[in-house]
């Protein structure tokens, strides 16, 4: 079973263990020996995996678009050259 983090009260798997299992998963269906029910079965736990990495994935960027949002780090801009042109090469035609 997947290990989890102490005082992590989702009950999900680690985004790591549900990408591990995905990809055991698509290596038996790619190997072609599943009949066609357990095929079917594990298409099903796949798309779930699938999905549930996709959300986690999706939470993480959001974090990490606050993350930078909120930091005080520079940022990109446009800028003035000396004699007061603005612009990358202040050289405008």
């Amino acid at each position: 079973m997947a290990t989890r983090r102490a005082g992590d009260e989702s009950a999900e798997p680690r985004f790591e263990a549900s990408l591990a299992s995905l990809e055991a998963l698509v290596a038996k269906l790619e190997s072609g020996e599943l009949e066609l029910e357990q095929a079917l079965a594990a298409f099903e736990e796949g798309v779930a995996l699938a999905r549930r990495c996709s959300s986690r994935l999706e939470v993480a960027e959001l974090r990490i678009k606050k993350l930078e949002e909120g930091a005080s780090a520079p940022t990109e801009r446009d800028f003035e050259l000396e004699g007061g042109a603005s612009g990358p090469r202040g050289d405008e035609s």
